[in-house]
């Protein structure tokens, strides 16, 4: 993903926040140290979401090295990935691609892998997450930039959650239809032009309604959800292309209790695997902060490491999936 400064001005944020009704405090005298509402008690034969097994599932696959296109570590994980889902899921399938470099020429072999959970339910939401990582740490300084990425949180993260999210949706089927998107071919780089190309793969075959009926409502794009200290502001493309999607997920979290870390506030316009999703058409946010260590030091070098990574904040990110699916959408 790559971050992009807002052009809006402070007037217009504060405009869209009161339109979204996400924010109390911008648009009244509404105190801004005010606690979150109580959590909910959330049934007993609903499963909680476990935040640890999700972190294991962030090491194993750091373990298994750069997952960049054509490497060991990427086929490892490939090879993992559909061996847990095709044990969880109604169905799984595959899509694979290919992608000319635009400045080297080099022809990248790429996969998307989805994985459909109630797939009699006629309506039917989509979460998604990249599973590949940067060859490069191109944020570091000297010859660490050379150095490929661990991707501890920067593709890990979200990846972990769904798979965990998968082992629930197993053992509780729900009356909402969930697919599991895992997007290759995000972080390439080094420009836009070699980023996001499982997303756009995706998006174009949705565009034309090349994937299995019923297509799913709206989606939701997990990035970057791991960090120690973690803030999810809304992303500004998600405000603008789905605001009702939006308010309905922070609304979730701040009844959970998260109110202090999904914030209801319009964040920076961050280029994610969302956007081409939106331009097909289908209505997607991006969960996502993008604030990785102090002053994003973190972000593309070779500290995104699992020693950065929280299980709370996967428990917490997580807890609002299930309750979004629990809830009907």
């Amino acid at each position: 993903m790559m971050r992009f400064s807002s052009l809006r001005s402070t007037c217009l944020i504060a405009s869209a926040l009161c339109g979204l009704t996400l924010v109390a405090s911008a648009c009244s005298d509404a105190p801004s140290g005010e606690a979150p509402p109580p959590r909910p008690v959330i049934a007993v034969d609903r499963p909680s979401f476990d935040g640890q097994k999700a972190f294991d599932f962030v090491v194993r696959q750091v373990d298994f090295g750069p997952r960049v296109p054509g490497t060991a570590g990427h086929a490892a994980q490939l090879e993992w990935m559909l061996a847990r889902l095709d044990s969880l899921a109604d169905s799984v399938w595959t899509q694979s691609f290919e992608h000319r470099h635009s400045e080297t020429g080099q022809m990248l072999a790429l996969t998307n892998v989805i994985a459909r959970f109630s797939p009699e339910a006629q309506r039917r939401i989509l979460l998604l997450a990249h599973w590949d990582t940067r060859p490069t740490s191109d944020m570091a300084a000297g010859p660490e930039r050379d150095t490929p990425v661990p991707g501890a949180n920067d593709g890990a993260s979200g990846t972990a959650v769904l798979l965990q999210l998968a082992e629930h949706l197993a053992q509780q089927p729900t009356e909402l239809g969930v697919d599991l998107l895992f997007v290759d071919g995000e972080d390439f780089g080094p420009t836009t032009d070699d980023m996001f190309l499982g997303a756009r793969h995706y998006a174009a075959r949705y565009a034309v309604g090349d994937l299995p009926s019923p297509l799913p409502e709206y989606g939701v794009l997990l990035d970057m959800v791991g960090d120690a200290d973690p803030r999810f502001p809304i992303e500004e493309y998600s405000a603008g292309f789905a605001p009702d999607l939006a308010q309905r997920v922070w609304g979730i979290a701040s009844r959970l209790g998260y109110g202090t870390t999904f914030v209801r506030e319009i964040g920076p316009a961050i280029n994610d695997d969302h956007v081409p999703l939106n331009e097909a058409g289908l209505a997607t946010i991006d969960i996502i902060d993008f604030d990785y260590g102090p002053g994003n030091a973190y972000w593309h070098t070779p500290d995104d490491t699992p020693d950065q990574v929280r299980p709370g904040t996967l428990r917490m990110v997580g807890e609002v999936m299930l309750e979004l699916i629990h809830t009907g959408g």
